[in-house]
């Protein structure tokens, strides 16, 4: 019986050592370092960062549009103008992303004791990056970060 389980122990070691080869270990670990070793070397010589848009303050704005948005549970939202007209009204398959940020500014507005359906502002930089940017709390969302299809469906709001 003994020698059995040790028959067994020995095969799930052996099980285990073919699970992850020590080369893929010693692979990572070595990547590991390299990427410390290149971020210490970046922020030792204050490299600049790479790859960023402008700050939002030296980037004029083109085109803006006060909106509400008023998103439910299941996905589906409506968009109002600053007057109060029907921009937009969204199924639960089209909508979702709208409907998120509104949930979004239900949790900022929230904590500051403001209703999430206020109005907020959606805005066309020169540079073509859409945003909102909120009055009332410091919430800013670049939709660009969001993926082309989401970016694209407040571009309809800014244009309709």
């Amino acid at each position: 019986m003994a020698t059995t389980q040790a028959r067994e122990e020995g095969k799930l070691v052996k099980r285990d050592k073919e699970m992850v080869p020590t080369i893929l270990v010693r692979a990572m670990f070595i990547l590991c370092l390299c990427v410390l070793l290149i971020v210490t070397y970046a922020r030792l010589t204050d490299r600049p960062l790479e790859a960023t848009p402008p700050p939002v303050s030296e980037v004029p704005v083109v085109q803006e549009r006060v909106i509400r948005i008023f998103g439910q549970m299941d996905g589906s939202a409506r968009v109002l103008d600053g007057d109060g007209n029907v921009i937009a009204s969204l199924s639960a398959e089209e909508g979702g992303f709208v409907a998120g940020i509104y949930r979004v500014l239900e949790r900022e507005r929230g904590a500051v004791g403001l209703n999430a359906s206020e109005p907020i502002r959606l805005v066309r930089f020169s540079d073509g990056r859409i945003g909102l940017r909120d009055d009332y709390t410091d919430f800013r969302a670049e939709l660009v970060g969001f993926g082309a299809d989401n970016e694209a469906v407040f571009a309809r709001l800014l244009e309709e």
